[in-house]
């Protein structure tokens, strides 16, 4: 682990040049969920990695760099939030009559502040950046009138719900997930809810 102080990073929106470095830690967020919609886009030959950096380069989509904010620490990425209202059914473009991906889309919370995806390369973790970053999502919410907060988190990733558990995010549905050689996880994909005091 390489030790840093809290005071030494900083947040900032992402640019078009970090999609690259967005990529690669949306695809550790999403463990594996990423890489599968990925592959499935990817031309002949194709990075799956380099279909992400496509696919956050662009300005009309939820998953875009603009719902990026980056950590930064010594002028290199080591972490990144996505987030963004989801207002209504269908306003995500991932395909949710794959059967892949069709749980998560059950599980989506509509009038939310939606946390679809949070990282920190593995060498920073346990230093508080989430935290930080989780903090930074309830502002961005409280500043976009929303009063609710939404994720969702594979249940056995232990260390990503005790964490969400920490900073009072509560399951209130789970779907089975279905699997699949790039997915991580099985069991259930949960997700959970945080109602902001106002």
């Amino acid at each position: 682990m390489n030790s840093i102080k809290l005071k030494d990073i900083r947040l900032r929106a992402a640019t078009k040049t970090d999609c690259g470095t967005i990529a690669a830690l949306y695809s550790i967020s999403s463990d594996g969920v990423a890489d599968y919609i990925w592959t499935t886009l990817a031309q002949p030959g194709e990075d799956i990695l380099e279909v992400g950096r496509r696919r956050y380069e662009r300005e009309d989509t939820d998953f875009s760099y603009r719902n990026c904010v980056v950590v930064e620490h010594e002028g290199e990425v080591i972490g990144m939030l996505v987030a963004f209202p989801m207002l209504v059914e269908g306003n995500t473009d991932d395909g949710d009559s794959d059967p892949v991906l069709a749980p998560y889309g059950r599980l989506e919370c509509y009038n939310s502040y939606y946390i679809c995806g949070m990282a920190v390369f593995p060498e920073y973790r346990g230093q508080g950046i989430g935290t930080r970053l989780l903090q930074l999502a309830e502002k961005n919410a409280h500043a976009m009138g929303f009063g609710t907060m939404s994720l969702i988190v594979f249940e056995r990733n232990n260390s990503a719900k005790r964490l969400y558990e920490h900073f009072g995010y509560q399951e209130i549905a789970r779907e089975a997930v279905v699997p699949h050689p790039l997915i991580h996880y099985s069991g259930d994909a949960v997700l959970m809810v945080k109602h902001l005091e106002q």
